[in-house]
C-alpha cells in the first residue's frame, strides 16, 4: 500500500462554503446511486466530474428528530466501492497506527474533526451530537467513506487521511455517469 504525505493542515479559521439546496435531479441521482431515497440530503457537497453528485451535505437533525452526525455523505456507488477495496486492503489500520507515531499527522488529524465540527454546526447544533465528529475523528480511523466525502466537500488540505484516500482510489467518473438518471428528474 502506497503512504501519501499527509497535506498541510487547514487554517483554523475555514470560511464555511455557502451551499445551494440540492435539486430535484440531484436527489433523484442519489436515490439511483444508493438505491433509496437520501436522508437529510440538503446540498450537493461535491459534484463529480461527470456532472452527479458524489458527496452530499446533511442536515444534522434528520426530519424525524434523529441527530445525524455525518456532514458529508459519499453517495457514488463506484467511490463508495474504492473505499470499500482500501478498507479491505488494511488502509485503515495503517493510517491508525500512524496516528500513534506521528505527532503532526495526528494534530492535522485533530484539526480535521474541529473544521468537521465547525462546518455541522454552522448548519445547526444538535446536542447530542455534539463534539462527535465521524470517521473515528480525531482519535482512530473507521470509514474512508467518511474521510473522502469531507476531503471532497471541504476541499484539499482539510482532512490528511481523506486527501490520501482520494490520492489512492482510481478515478471512479472516468467510466461515466455511475448511473442513469431520466431525462427531466
Amino acid at each position: 500500500m502506497t503512504v501519501v504525505p499527509p497535506s498541510e493542515p487547514a487554517a483554523a479559521s475555514v470560511p464555511l462554503p455557502q451551499r445551494e439546496p440540492a435539486t430535484e435531479a440531484d436527489l433523484a441521482a442519489v436515490a439511483a446511486q444508493l438505491g433509496r431515497t437520501p436522508r437529510g440530503t440538503r446540498a450537493v457537497a461535491h459534484r463529480c466530474p461527470c456532472g452527479l453528485p458524489d458527496a452530499v451535505e446533511t442536515t444534522p437533525r434528520l426530519s424525524d428528530g434523529t441527530p445525524f452526525p455525518t456532514l458529508y455523505y459519499l453517495t457514488c456507488p463506484r467511490a463508495t466501492a474504492a473505499c470499500s477495496r482500501l478498507e479491505s486492503a488494511g488502509l485503515m489500520k495503517e493510517m491508525a497506527d500512524r496516528l500513534t507515531t506521528d505527532p503532526e499527522l495526528a494534530a492535522h488529524y485533530r484539526a480535521a474533526h474541529e473544521d468537521y465540527l465547525a462546518r455541522r454546526e454552522a448548519i445547526g447544533e444538535v446536542p447530542e451530537i455534539a463534539g462527535i465528529s465521524a470517521g473515528g475523528m480525531p482519535g482512530r480511523v473507521k470509514c474512508l467513506h467518511v474521510h473522502l466525502g469531507h476531503a471532497l466537500g471541504a476541499g484539499p488540505g482539510v482532512n490528511p487521511f481523506g486527501d490520501e484516500t482520494l490520492a489512492l482510489v482510481e478515478p471512479w467518473w472516468t467510466a461515466g455517469p455511475c448511473v442513469d438518471v431520466p431525462a427531466g428528474e
